[in-house]
């Protein structure tokens, strides 16, 4: 990867933090402005701002990952080898955004307040809401929604429950 690549990656990725930043004080500030009469109106609030600030953070990445690879195919200089590999790398990103969508509405039907998934090569990670705690049944019933739907191995999916 030539070092005008590199710099290019790594400049999105300041950019997506700094973007992450900025909407985690714009949804702070949102949230602090609206006054909360009782402890449970603060917890719905964080677990919404949590929510929504994660996937936000993940739509925006994704976005920039997408500019950089439409950048890759759509570009006169690029070798048939990186047109390729970008194709492909893009395809493969569109089927894990997907699959995490279908994901997120499986675990919420099972009864769950909320879920964001995260799939990438190495595990697919969820991070879910319910009232009360997540037990061992409920573990297995998140775990059975996402090996059954992506074909993981159990070892490489992490479940991590949300509590505020």
């Amino acid at each position: 990867m030539s070092n005008k690549k590199k710099i290019i990656i790594i400049c999105s990725m300041v950019v997506l933090l700094v973007a992450a930043a900025y909407l985690n004080v714009l949804i702070s500030q949102k949230a602090s402005k609206t006054p909360s009469t009782t402890t449970i109106k603060d917890e719905e609030s964080t677990t919404v701002s949590f929510f929504t600030s994660y996937r936000s953070a993940r739509d925006a990445s994704r976005q920039e990952t997408f500019m950089y690879y439409d950048s890759i195919i759509n570009s006169e200089t690029a070798s048939a080898a990186a047109v390729t590999s970008a194709e492909s790398k893009r395809e493969e990103l569109v089927g894990y955004t997907e699959t995490e969508l279908v994901l997120e509405g499986l675990i919420k039907a099972k009864g769950f307040e909320d879920a964001v998934v995260t799939i990438s090569t190495a595990n697919v990670n969820a991070v879910v809401k319910k009232n009360g705690e997540i037990d061992a049944t409920d573990a297995a019933q998140i775990l059975s929604i996402i090996t059954e739907e992506t074909g993981v191995s159990a070892s490489k999916v992490i479940i991590t429950p949300y509590s505020v």
